[in-house]
């Protein structure tokens, strides 16, 4: 699964897809997520992702497609199957994200690329204050392959 997105800075999500191991989720826009709560980063609500390990053993972001608004942030709780993080693919957002992700993205390991989370119940959060409007894929680096 690889996708996540802003709804007017769309943002795409993977840490495996379909089949364990693999696999990738295309993101297309949708209607916005209900907000959960506000958040001091940004300007509005606040969408959570959990990562999961599932019973057939594939390890997934739970919801694989996400539409957001900019100003908006993304929470992602690791649920089951450590580690995880969340990492963005270079080439596949939009044009001036990277400076605005890479700022947005606390404890980072490299570029686009967040911390690993090695304990269940850690908590993640990007604010897409100031991105801009597209999708963003991203993945989880220990489970690409």
């Amino acid at each position: 699964m690889r996708y996540f997105f802003a709804a007017l800075a769309a943002v795409g999500v993977a840490c495996s897809g379909g089949e364990s191991g693999s696999g990738e989720t295309s993101a297309s826009a949708a209607a916005a997520a209900p907000a959960e709560a506000a958040t001091a980063a940004g300007t509005g609500a606040v969408h959570e992702v959990r990562m999961v390990l599932t019973e057939q053993g594939e390890y997934r972001y739970i919801p694989d497609e996400l539409t957001i608004k900019v100003g908006d942030t993304v929470r992602w709780l690791n649920e089951s199957g450590p580690p995880h993080n969340v990492a963005f693919y270079a080439d596949r957002i939009p044009d001036g994200a990277a400076a605005v992700l890479n700022a947005a993205m606390p404890d980072r390991m490299g570029e686009l690329t967040g911390p690993l989370f090695v304990q269940i119940g850690v908590v993640y959060e990007v604010s897409f204050a100031g991105a801009p409007t597209g999708q963003y894929d991203y993945f989880c680096t220990p489970h690409e392959m």
